[in-house]
């Protein structure tokens, strides 16, 4: 790794958000620097980390366009519009390894090192994606909530409702099933020395707090769909009981007549 960046105290990194996943044992890429997560070196220079939940972090990678289009092949339902974080990483040798001003200071570029800034970058992003679509699942559901304030009804549809509980669900298994978001990456096993590394830069990208606060709001959209979805069950089972009356009072009805005519 030190080779990839020699001469250099500042290199640039990205993140990407590619797809739903990557199917990293097909890829065919360039020589293998690291593992968990996966390292691969750039042709054109620099190196590109990636995660199985998506998200591709490149370092110092002068053709970005070339080296993503290289990772189109293993990119499992792509994104249409890519989001992207930017940040730079510098030297420090001697000074604690923090981020500040916008940038992260380490104190070489070892391979471990830019793994952990690729974890905490590609989770930050993931967060921000997800945070997007929860947004949007907020923007689908208000309405029937306002409704049932406003008029203590709504023209829900339950195969709708079904599909907010359902989104949530699986962005709720993406994040902490597939991207792992609470859980401290696999690096630290192995080089427990750099645990406080990440928990600054985590603590630095709010990556606990933000979790937490999607968990939250999931648990919210969950809750009043199927809130209304009740509601709209027992709705349609008051409405059936009404059926149920109206054709015994007919049945009476007929009854009574028929034994009038007699």
């Amino acid at each position: 790794m030190a080779g990839l960046f020699e001469g250099l105290t500042r290199i640039h990194v990205r993140a990407v958000t590619l797809g739903e996943r990557l199917e990293l044992k097909q890829l065919d890429a360039g020589p293998k620097l690291g593992l968990a997560p996966l390292v691969v070196a750039e042709p054109s220079g620099g190196c590109v980390v990636l995660f199985r939940y998506g998200v591709a972090v490149l370092f110092q990678v002068p053709d970005e366009q070339a080296a993503l289009a290289r990772l189109r092949p293993v990119v499992v339902e792509p994104y249409p519009e890519k989001d992207h974080e930017d940040e730079d990483v510098a030297l420090d040798p001697d000074g604690a390894e923090r981020v500040e001003d916008g940038v992260v200071w380490l104190r070489d570029f070892s391979i471990e090192r830019l793994q952990l800034v690729a974890s905490v970058l590609a989770r930050s992003i993931v967060l921000a994606h997800y945070e997007a679509r929860i947004a949007h699942e907020f923007d689908r559901i208000e309405p029937l909530a306002r409704d049932l304030v406003r008029a203590g009804t709504a023209g829900w549809r339950a195969r709708a409702l079904v599909s907010h509980i359902g989104g949530a669900l699986l962005i709720q298994h993406r994040m902490v099933g597939r991207a792992q978001v609470g859980e401290k990456p696999d690096l630290l096993w192995e080089h427990p020395e750099l645990e406080r590394v990440y928990l600054r830069l985590a603590d630095e990208y709010e990556i606990d707090e933000r979790e937490q606060g999607l968990e939250r709001q999931l648990e919210l959209i969950s809750r009043t769909a199927t809130t209304l979805l009740e509601l709209l069950q027992s709705r349609r089972a008051l409405r059936v009981e009404w059926y149920i009356v109206g054709l015994i009072l007919f049945e009476i009805a007929l009854t009574l007549y028929d034994m009038f005519l007699r």
